[in-house]
């Protein structure tokens, strides 16, 4: 793969991509601090204004003109600070035009170094930039920075951005559950509770943390890896609130029939193609009622999980700035078309390092909660998913307050002046 001419520093383009985490401002946070570090090697880090649209835009943020304490305060800044975007570019055999685009802006801003922050469509793209430098003979050095609150990227042993999406959903199902059982004798009997996770069960089974002994809630947890069988869960949540007064029911949006069709698909798609979700909480809140009759409350952890940086976990947190830390090095070590991942240590007492995979042998590919990690019944975890889920939400991340609320990161995002026309999108 082309690299960056080691002999002049040049700069390095940064972007976010896909939906936000609470921690993904923390990689941010790496790139930059450690960049600035390597000056002899990266001059300034530009970032993208609206992930990679930023670079076909030619709207890139000079990041060099925030203070070190701003960057520093990215670290505890939920949200994206240079803003996302759910945009794929299309295949380079089908188009190559923005390919083609993008190495046209780099060009002209001297960029050598490209970090491209986001799930499994984000490494993709990352590894048909590196591919179309190569083709061309452009000298970019294209590093996959991993994030997803749906933790399905491989070769990893967990994707920043999980650890508190899962910590949120543990703590919120603990409170909502101690809420529902106060009153379960003359109000409601079941409580639902969606969260994210299309194909992979990985964060509702995180909710499985809150319970620590028999009658604890989530007592059903539904996966998108169980095939949903109506009448079995009926059954369940009536056995349930016969034995316990009340029932809390943990979904993820991905929750399928047998055949594969989504409990809740509203029949749109998004940029990448996916599916819209509409809801799996209100068509098993509908469910219930119409069958069992039972009062109910459902709700919606929507972005709250992902935003909600206040109880974020501090694994999570370190994790994430370690491996946008990692990019710039691994970049500056000459390595190319690659991804930090976390590598899980031996033993009962939890570490981690940081390691590399090739961006080719990510890209497109998604994992899935294992079968050995959810229960006989497709109810719940095992032991075996506690062990791996438990060290991933531990320690409580700094965050500073102010008049009650959370301290942010305000940046000035001043904008690189522009060189090139505007792109047509042709």
């Amino acid at each position: 793969m082309a690299r960056s001419d080691s002999a002049r520093p040049r700069n390095a383009f940064y972007a976010q991509s896909g939906g936000v985490t609470a921690v993904i401002n923390a990689s941010a946070a790496g790139v930059i601090e450690t960049a600035r570090a390597n000056k002899d090697r990266i001059r300034k880090v530009y970032a993208g204004r609206n992930g990679i649209l930023g670079a076909l835009h030619e709207e890139l943020i000079d990041t060099s003109k925030e203070t070190a304490a701003t960057i520093a305060a990215l670290k505890h800044t939920p949200g994206g600070a240079f803003g996302s975007c759910r945009y794929k570019l299309r295949a380079i055999d089908d188009s190559r035009a923005e390919y083609e685009r993008l190495l046209e802006v780099f060009r002209a801003h001297d960029i050598g170094y490209f970090f491209y922050n986001g799930g499994g469509d984000s490494q993709d793209t990352a590894w048909k930039v590196a591919q179309l430098a190569e083709q061309m003979g452009y000298p970019l050095t294209c590093i996959g920075v991993p994030k997803t609150v749906d933790n399905d990227l491989p070769f990893t042993d967990c994707c920043p951005g999980f650890g508190s999406v899962a910590k949120y959903v543990a703590v919120s199902t603990r409170e909502a559950g101690l809420d529902v059982a106060s009153m379960c004798a003359t109000s409601t009997k079941v409580f639902i509770l969606e969260v994210m996770g299309r194909h992979a069960g990985w964060i509702a089974a995180a909710s499985g943390l809150a319970a620590e002994q028999e009658g604890d809630p989530p007592h059903l947890i539904l996966f998108p890896e169980i095939a949903f069988d109506r009448a079995k869960f009926l059954a369940a949540v009536k056995t349930t609130v016969d034995r316990h007064g009340y029932c809390v029911v943990v979904a993820s949006e991905g929750a399928q029939d047998a055949d594969g069709r989504f409990l809740a698909e509203a029949g749109t798609r998004d940029a990448f193609g996916h599916a819209q979700l509409g809801g799996v909480a209100p068509t098993l809140a509908a469910m219930i009622k119409d069958e069992l009759g039972y009062k109910y409350h459902w709700a919606l952890a929507d972005y709250l999980q992902r935003a909600a940086r206040h109880v974020a976990s501090a694994t999570d947190v370190a994790q994430a700035y370690a491996v946008g830390k990692a990019a710039v090095e691994f970049a500056l070590a000459g390595r190319n078309a690659v991804m930090p991942v976390i590598v899980r240590g031996k033993g009962k007492r939890y570490t981690w390092k940081v390691d590399a995979v090739p961006l080719s042998k990510v890209a497109n590919v998604e994992r899935k909660m294992p079968r050995s990690y959810i229960s006989r019944d497709g109810f719940g975890i095992t032991p075996s998913a506690r062990a791996y889920l438990a060290p991933l939400i531990q320690g409580e991340a700094d965050t500073p307050w102010r008049h009650g609320l959370p301290v942010t990161a305000r940046l000035k995002g001043v904008m690189v002046a522009k060189k090139l026309p505007p792109f047509s999108g042709k």
